[in-house]
C-alpha cells in the first residue's frame, strides 16, 4: 500500500521560510515524479511545483517561482518543498503527489495516482 505523509507545516510570519517534507513508504517512488499541490479555503486545489523521477527536470506554478524549490532525495524516497520569502496567500493545505512513471511531470492533479494527508501553511502578515 502505497502511502505519502507530508510534514513541517505550520505558523510562520510574512518573509519567513518553511521546509515540507514528503515521505514515500513505497519502492517504486524512485520511478515515480512528485509535485506539490495546495488549497486554501474555498478555492480549487492548485498546482505549485513538480519533479522528475530522476530530478533532473522541476516545473513550479508562476506565483512561487524564485521562492520556492522542489527537490528529493531518491535514497531516503523524501520530497522537499523548501518555500522561502512567503507571503500571506501561500496559506493553504499543502499536499504531496506521486504519478506519472517515468512519463515527465504534469500540473494536472488527475496525472498522480496518489496523494498525501496535507499539511497545513499559515504565513501571518
Amino acid at each position: 500500500q502505497v502511502q505519502l505523509v507530508e510534514s513541517g507545516g505550520g505558523l510562520v510570519q510574512a518573509g519567513g521560510s518553511l521546509r515540507l517534507s514528503c515521505a514515500a513508504s513505497v519502492r517504486t517512488f524512485s520511478n515515480n515524479a512528485i509535485a506539490w499541490f495546495r488549497q486554501a479555503p474555498g478555492k480549487e486545489r492548485e498546482f505549485v511545483a513538480a519533479i522528475n523521477w530522476i530530478g533532473s527536470y522541476t516545473m513550479y506554478v508562476d506565483s512561487v517561482k524564485g521562492r520556492f524549490t522542489i527537490s528529493r532525495d531518491n535514497a531516503r524516497n523524501t520530497a522537499y518543498l523548501q518555500m522561502n520569502s512567503l507571503k500571506p496567500d501561500d496559506t493553504a493545505v499543502y499536499y504531496c503527489a506521486l504519478g506519472l512513471g517515468s512519463r515527465g511531470t504534469s500540473r494536472d492533479s488527475g496525472m498522480y495516482s496518489y496523494w498525501g494527508q496535507g499539511t497545513q501553511v499559515t504565513v501571518s502578515s
